[in-house]
């Protein structure tokens, strides 16, 4: 469904695109294969770092808190092992492939590892379609969806939230195409692909009704069944811009030099901040202890070294929230 905020509200936008990472998330050459694959980057403050893209991570890791690890369902604690179910699409720094392109790295997978090691548990990670990420977790065969998830109010009716990572949302258009996107008006006629069933796809929803209101064309919305597509589509001008997370949009736009983003926006609105959280099945009793973990790894400083390794640094959040306000509902 889509969001409700008036057009008024979403010109105030400008001040959560201030939180953009367009302007932090800066990447420099490409994979090297001499080095193993590696990409370059630098954070907001200019201190560079290079991405490990190998199948080889040598992941951050931390140990058992057996505290937290006692609050676990006791169903997932003698099975020994975490079911996370996230994205198949490939999205860098996210959830994409190594060099190898089979092993699946990035920040979702690193975060889901450290949770798991405070819980005591391996992690069994599966990955599947969008919409079958909620299918799997409705059905009780996974345990919990680590895929840029964002909190909003009608997903909190079916599911438990603790928070981990801010939520932004980026613009991607070819490079040099003179657009700037900061409100509803500035993708009225435009034809804008997006993710279905993402909250990105209720952003462009709302702006467009918003647009025949005021009296301006609607925006043309497309889909696509897989980055690779979308970016093809992108290149050849069969779309002006693609709506979709603002880490993927920065890392691609600077790793190909082909793109650029061209505006952000909060992934929870302009009134609010988006929030990115491990998900599960609404009293499953496993949002506490995953919560807990959370704020465990934040306070140890292992969560700060997991996000600077992908450049995610200033997505960071001081604390893991259980269910808080989220991208809100059609009609409030």
């Amino acid at each position: 469904m889509p969001l409700t905020l008036t057009l008024a509200h979403r010109r105030r936008t400008t001040t959560a695109a201030a939180l953009s990472l367009a302007a932090t998330l800066l990447l420099a050459a490409c994979s090297n294969p001499s080095d193993g694959g590696t990409t370059e980057v630098a954070d907001g403050s200019g201190a560079k770092a290079k991405i490990n893209l190998s199948p080889e991570q040598h992941r951050v890791t931390t140990g058992k808190v057996d505290s937290i690890a006692d609050e676990v369902p006791e169903r997932i604690r003698k099975r020994g092992t975490l079911e996370v179910i996230g994205s198949s699409s490939s999205a860098a720094p996210l959830g994409f492939h190594a060099t190898d392109n089979k092993t699946v790295i990035g920040v979702e997978p690193d975060l889901a590892h450290l949770v798991a090691d405070v819980l005591g548990l391996k992690v069994r990670r599966t990955t599947a379609s969008w919409e079958n990420i909620f299918v799997g977790l409705d059905s009780g065969k996974y345990d919990v969806g680590l895929s840029n998830i964002t909190v909003t109010e009608d997903r909190k009716e079916k599911y438990d939230f603790a928070t981990y990572r801010k939520d932004n949302l980026g613009f991607e258009a070819k490079k040099g195409s003179g657009l700037k996107v900061r409100g509803p008006k500035d993708v009225a006629g435009r034809t804008v692909a997006v993710g279905s069933g993402t909250n990105q796809e209720k952003l462009l929803i709302e702006w467009s009704k918003a647009n025949v209101k005021a009296g301006r064309k609607p925006v043309d919305i497309k889909y696509y069944q897989n980055d690779s597509d979308t970016y093809l589509a992108l290149q050849s001008g069969r779309i002006d811009i693609y709506l979709g997370p603002n880490p993927t949009a920065a890392y691609h736009a600077a790793s190909t030099g082909k793109t650029e983003v061209v505006g952000t926006y909060s992934g929870a609105g302009a009134e609010l901040q988006g929030l990115i959280a491990a998900t599960t099945k609404k009293d499953s009793g496993l949002v506490k202890p995953l919560a807990a973990a959370l704020d465990h790894v934040i306070d140890n400083g292992s969560y700060a070294k997991v996000l600077k390794r992908w450049g995610l640094s200033d997505e960071a959040v001081t604390k893991s929230r259980i269910n808080p306000p989220g991208l809100p509902k059609t009609g409030e």
